[in-house]
């Protein structure tokens, strides 16, 4: 039965996990009484967990009285001089076509209740005045207004049910911003892979990139490090909510000088701008639907665009490091391998490296949970430990003998 299922759908990997989520027991239960009738509760709560963090870090800033670097000082050593200007071309009724067929076959949708199933079968009538209004887009920079607006379903995660934290907000976008957002995603990438404007050390969202060639980067460099009878180590660092913490005004100097410049700039800025959401209970009543709250921080949850955006705001984080160190971005994964052939210097070099990554996170209005961000040690049977003291603002990272890698 099972073996049908996945053979028969259009979407195997989703069919493969429901299957295993009821063979587990772990399909999705409802939400407690507490909950069934407070979604503005949870729009509040999902909407300021941003606004905390970056609050929290500008506060710590001013508190240190550290001159921080502007998140374009990096940018300007990593690459000498600025990039060319995007050329951003009309688009024909023909590539809107492509772009509806290479759409995920959905039956859920966004606010206006037009799935990605639907759009489908209307691409043959709607395609050509599609095309002329995508075209308008390009020209004005101005992404429509109405594809701005986003559906959150809350899910639980663990812990607690009575706690908000303890949920994941799912977000559920319209069909046709995809189209949209697709548009300007091959415009940009074209740019970007011209110029070579992504990092090597960038892993994630990327074609011809995996999770194993991180991996391979990970496992190559510890290994070539104690076989030339180095020190070796790694820093492995957990951020706060990253996707939802990005500075738009950062974001969009950044942009610029990638060469992402005028009306692209604009168009971009326009898609950033006055975004909304809005919180949809399970039972999808007419009371369980919070009002509209606006977004202020972030790039959109579940959108195409967005994490093209992210890799585009960290792509600098590789140039803080030191001669001995080797980067690894994975999305918002990051991990520092330290290597140093003379012992007694290590524990200098390895906080130094993590005093400048924390003033790089610090720049960009992102925060590292320390608790969460460890430090491991690797070496052969014949080598022996060192006790490191690793921190940061007087707090100290935890030491451990394994971990998750991209977990």
């Amino acid at each position: 039965m099972y073996k049908n299922q996945i053979k028969n759908s259009t979407n195997k990997i989703k069919t493969f996990w429901n299957i295993i989520k009821t063979e587990t027991n772990r399909k999705n239960k409802p939400l407690t009484n507490k909950y069934q009738n407070s979604p503005d509760k949870f729009n509040k709560y999902f909407l300021s967990i941003a606004d905390k963090i970056t609050n929290d870090v500008r506060d710590k800033n001013r508190e240190s009285c550290k001159t921080l670097k502007s998140p374009t000082h990096y940018l300007a050593k990593l690459f000498h001089k600025p990039f060319p200007n995007i050329q951003c071309h009309n688009m024909s009724t023909k590539e809107i076509e492509k772009i509806i067929k290479s759409l995920n076959l959905k039956k859920s949708y966004g606010y206006d209740e037009i799935s990605t199933e639907i759009l489908k079968i209307s691409a043959p009538f709607i395609s050509s005045p599609l095309t002329y209004i995508c075209n308008r887009s390009i020209l004005y920079g101005i992404f429509p207004t109405q594809l701005k607006y986003s559906i959150i379903k809350p899910i639980y995660k663990k812990g607690d049910r009575e706690n908000t934290a303890n949920y994941r907000p799912i977000s559920l976008l319209t069909a046709f911003s995809k189209v949209f957002e697709k548009i300007i995603y091959n415009r940009l990438i074209q740019h970007i892979e011209t110029n070579n404007i992504l990092r090597d050390e960038q892993f994630g969202f990327r074609t011809f990139s995996s999770t194993e060639k991180a991996s391979y980067k990970l496992v190559d460099g510890i290994l070539n490090a104690l076989n030339n009878r180095m020190v070796v180590g790694g820093i492995f660092c957990d951020l706060q909510k990253a996707f939802d913490c990005v500075n738009h005004n950062i974001l969009l100097t950044k942009l610029k000088y990638y060469g992402i410049t005028e009306t692209t700039h604009k168009l971009i800025k326009s898609y950033l701008k006055d975004r909304y959401q809005r919180v949809i209970l399970q039972n999808n009543s007419p009371d369980s639907r919070s009002k509209w709250g606006k977004i202020t921080h972030g790039v959109p949850q579940g959108s195409i665009l967005g994490p093209l955006l992210f890799l585009l705001y960290i792509n600098d984080l590789p140039q803080i490091t030191h001669e001995n160190s080797k980067v690894i971005l994975y999305a918002d994964d990051t991990s520092i391998i330290i290597t140093s052939p003379n012992p007694s210097n290590y524990e200098n070099i390895v906080n130094k490296i993590f005093e400048n990554i924390n003033r790089w996170f610090n720049s960009n209005l992102l925060s590292l949970t320390l608790e969460k961000t460890h430090y491991m040690q690797f070496r052969n049977k014949n080598s022996s430990p060192i006790d490191l003291n690793i921190g940061h603002e007087n707090k100290k990272i935890t030491k451990t003998s394994s971990i998750k890698f991209l977990d």
